[in-house]
């Protein structure tokens, strides 16, 4: 068969498309870089697409060209720089919805979420219930499978939160610690869209994919932790709902900025809402439950590789920050004291006008680089522009100003471990 993966680059996404081309299925997606989509699946064909503009059935009839079915793994968190909720959860699939019928392709899956309602407390939830009723309300053959929380080998949202969470050392911050999850293997999840895929799932069957036992966040931070080969933690700190709030207002608030960090509020709210299903119709028609999650732990790899994740997730955003920090105040110091730097220069041979030009250019592009790397589709940029400047001001410092190479604070020699750092947080700002 010839599917096209919706969400295709996504963490649940690519591991459907391995598992159809494991089994011998052509598979098509889209992804808005495609050339980065292709070094991860080059077996894919890759179409250019944002689900937050297919809007129009039109728009969606060249990638249907032999199409046979449809899996619609796409979702987005929240509302951002990068995300529509709306119209990638509703407004894109009701669009490709009608498109399928329109050349007669009759089998459609929908990856939607345990707990997504039309009432539910969270967007993402409401407009995943909406994105589920448009099919449902289709004369498509479909299938909607509702994973609890996915625990995959990479993370992404709920389990790269879990993650974070566990990196904390000696002490583990905990909030809503007793909100019940359920949580599915993707190998299982991969492997029922397969089964939907090839007919062998009845049509309109609402699946929900959870294991059988319920368990408690805390209980799950714990395992994790464990499972990462942590050392327990000695002191266990459980927030208040009001500084939770504080931390996913902020974390809000850099989702505007492109940073889509799991301790957004919808993260958050998705937990308080508890993450549960009933596997009953799922091991009625597969004859087995969803892996336990001590025996999901256990086929996952824990290497250095996944503690080195957890840990740096952590860091990233304090190195983000750190290097915001660290050029803005440069920038602003030179421009306070402006008199003393221009003094420093005064041996040089540059005029009095031509030192403050340099110094004064200078601290506005420290300053604007500092501002630019909270920016998430500019930080990348930023840190190799920092680097850049930085060899700059040692060039020309060393030319103008070679004594302060001897300068006992090291007022150059701090500039290297600086360029190292933020050479270090580009190569953490890879998203795939």
């Amino acid at each position: 068969m010839r599917v096209l993966v919706l969400g295709g680059f996504g963490l649940i996404g690519s591991e459907i498309c391995r598992t159809l081309l494991k089994a011998g299925h052509e598979v098509v997606s889209l992804s808005r870089t495609p050339k980065d989509a292709s070094r991860l699946l080059p077996q894919v064909e890759w179409h250019t697409g944002d689900m937050r503009r297919l809007q129009d059935p039109g728009e969606w009839h060249h990638m249907l060209i032999g199409v046979d079915a449809v899996i619609n793994a796409a979702s987005a968190l929240q509302d951002g720089l990068l995300a529509d909720l709306e119209a990638v959860h509703h407004h894109s699939v009701k669009a490709c919805l009608d498109a399928c019928i329109e050349r007669g392709i009759i089998r459609f899956v929908q990856i939607s979420a345990t707990g997504a309602e039309p009432n539910a407390p969270t967007p993402f939830m409401r407009t995943k219930a909406a994105g589920d009723d448009a099919i449902m309300d289709s004369s498509i053959d479909w299938v909607i499978l509702r994973p609890g929380l996915v625990l995959a080998p990479s993370a992404y949202s709920g389990t790269a939160l879990l993650r974070l969470l566990v990196a904390f050392p000696y002490w583990q911050p905990l909030v809503m610690a007793d909100r019940r999850m359920q949580t599915v293997h993707v190998e299982e999840l991969t492997e029922a869209a397969l089964m939907a895929i090839e007919g062998r799932i009845p049509a309109h069957a609402d699946i929900d994919l959870v294991e059988e036992e319920t368990h408690s966040f805390e209980d799950l931070v714990r395992g994790m932790r464990a499972w990462l080969g942590f050392s327990p933690a000695r002191y266990t700190i459980r927030m208040s709902e009001k500084w939770a709030g504080v931390i996913t207002s902020i974390a809000n608030g850099l989702g505007h900025l492109g940073w889509r960090s799991p301790l957004r509020s919808t993260a958050l709210q998705v937990l308080e809402g508890h993450v549960a299903g009933d596997p009953t119709l799922w091991h009625a028609i597969s004859g087995r439950y969803c892996r336990s999650y001590q025996d999901t732990l256990g086929i996952l790899p824990s290497t250095t590789q996944e503690r080195w994740f957890s840990k740096l997730s952590l860091m990233l955003p304090v190195l983000v920050l750190t290097l915001s920090l660290f050029w803005v105040l440069t920038g602003v110091i030179t421009l306070i004291q402006m008199q003393d730097a221009t003094n420093l220069l005064a041996e040089s041979g540059t005029t009095l006008l031509q030192s403050q030009f340099l110094l004064a250019s200078a601290a506005m592009i420290d300053i604007v680089l500092g501002v630019a790397i909270l920016v998430r589709n500019l930080a990348r940029q930023v840190c190799l522009a920092m680097v850049l400047m930085t060899i700059i001001y040692l060039i020309a410092a060393t030319i103008l100003v070679p004594d302060l190479w001897a300068d006992p604070l090291g007022s150059l020699l701090k500039a290297v471990p600086a360029m190292m750092l933020a050479l270090i947080t580009r190569s953490l700002l890879t998203t795939r």
